[in-house]
């Protein structure tokens, strides 16, 4: 098997079932250029949009894929499956907010705070 020569047919099913980015990818591509390629053509008009590739995860087989590793390292394959169209899920996670998150934990702070008095 020649990796890097490869090809595999992939489309991308979103959050509202909606298929992106449907055609052939070299088996070398890593998952990196994928997540670029999935944010630069996402559609326009959703209620949820990526604004940078490490908002989106990309899943193949019920596993994450990672950044630095192609898609043969990832385990995809041409041919695994009937009708040699590998559908990958893409999800949407946006990285919190860091002024977010002190926010929450200063309400938290709030709630833990007890104003009885015993008597």
């Amino acid at each position: 098997m020649a990796g890097g020569n490869e090809h595999v047919e992939l489309k991308f099913r979103i959050y509202d079932g909606t298929d992106i980015s449907h055609g052939n990818y070299a088996s070398s591509t890593t998952v990196t250029a994928l997540k670029q390629k999935l944010v630069s053509e996402w559609p326009q008009g959703k209620s949820v949009v990526p604004k940078t590739m490490n908002d989106i995860k990309v899943i193949h087989s019920g596993k994450v894929l990672e950044n630095n590793k192609t898609l043969l390292e990832s385990g995809v394959r041409d041919g695994a499956f009937a009708g040699g169209v590998i559908t990958m899920h893409v999800v949407i996670q946006p990285a919190l907010n860091k002024h977010k998150s002190a926010k929450k934990q200063d309400e938290t702070g709030k709630l833990n705070t007890c104003g009885c008095t015993i008597l």
